[in-house]
């Protein structure tokens, strides 16, 4: 994937996996969240990307987000096993594609470290830890992301610049992959940590590969802004794919709040208006959403 792949005025992104399969009824409160069902229920995820290919969207974000071969191997397979089981995500999306027939890209999902803790770490990012081990982290488990071979990958709600920069040393020593790079904020000026977001895209913006920069799992109502703000450091195309602008209980495992659509047209014209490119949902956001995207999509395209 490069810039020229983009479709105009912007490609559509998939919405929350979760949402599809809580949904269809999953209890997905569990330390790997929807990595649980990687092994336990591998065609229910296959089926819940379908419903987002069918809804129009052009890229779908695996199940590797809050997946990880520790976890896996906690679940009770082996070090092997829980591997070849974490590069499955790519194939499951594959096959989704593959089923509908479209020509979908499959983005391999690089959550942040604090997802791995299912505590709600990564809203903060004070995950206590070194820059070392975030360091490690990252680079053992997109070893095993950048093998399944997806078109790209999804670096997605990472919290701060301390995380960005441990990334980015992870993939300085991988093969370089095209990838997209999006911090989850808790403002319209700052990560989820409280750096500005103009120094957290211009650390992102320098990694090899990356191909577009943005935002996700953040209030729709700051979208806007941080994109205007990011576009002043970074001439890439930018991301967008918020949150339904609700809040993370950790302690009850569910969002609260004030529920915002992620495919409001005021909205989406202003972040198309601050370049971005590639706009989809994330948590709350479902099919009919995405949908809804497509739909905007279509119409502003049908313009010229």
């Amino acid at each position: 994937m490069s810039t020229v792949d983009l479709k105009q005025p912007f490609t559509v992104v998939d919405g929350g996996l979760s949402t599809v399969l809580d949904a269809h009824g999953f209890d997905l409160r569990h330390p790997l969240w929807t990595g649980r069902l990687i092994t336990e229920s591998p065609e229910d995820l296959v089926e819940a990307h379908l419903a987002y290919l069918r809804s129009g969207a052009e890229v779908l974000i695996t199940a590797s987000y809050q997946a990880t071969v520790t976890g896996l191997e906690q679940m009770g397979l082996d070090r092997t096993a829980a591997e070849v089981a974490l590069a499955s995500t790519t194939a499951l999306a594959r096959e989704a594609v593959r089923r509908h027939g479209s020509p979908a890209l499959v983005a391999a999902s690089v959550g942040p470290f604090g997802a791995t803790r299912a505590d709600g770490s990564e809203y903060h990012g004070d995950y206590g830890v070194s820059a070392q081990h975030l360091l490690d982290f990252h680079r053992s488990r997109l070893e095993v992301l950048i093998g399944s071979r997806p078109d790209l990958l999804a670096i997605e709600t990472i919290p701060s610049v301390a995380e960005a920069t441990a990334i980015a040393g992870a993939l300085s020593t991988a093969q370089t992959v095209p990838s997209w790079f999006s911090f989850v904020c808790r403002d319209e000026r700052h990560t989820a940590s409280g750096d500005s977001i103009e120094a957290a895209i211009e650390v992102a913006a320098g990694i090899p590969g990356i191909v577009a920069i943005g935002v996700n799992c953040t209030d729709p109502r700051f979208v806007g802004e941080l994109l205007e703000r990011a576009a002043t450091v970074t001439d890439l195309p930018l991301i967008a794919y918020a949150n339904s602008g609700q809040s993370w209980n950790a302690a009850d495992a569910e969002w609260q709040g004030e529920f915002v659509p992620v495919d409001d047209p005021a909205l989406v014209g202003r972040w198309i208006a601050a370049g971005a490119r590639l706009i989809g949902g994330c948590c709350g956001a479902g099919p009919a959403q995405i949908a809804s995207l497509r739909a905007q999509r279509d119409a502003l395209a049908s313009q010229g």
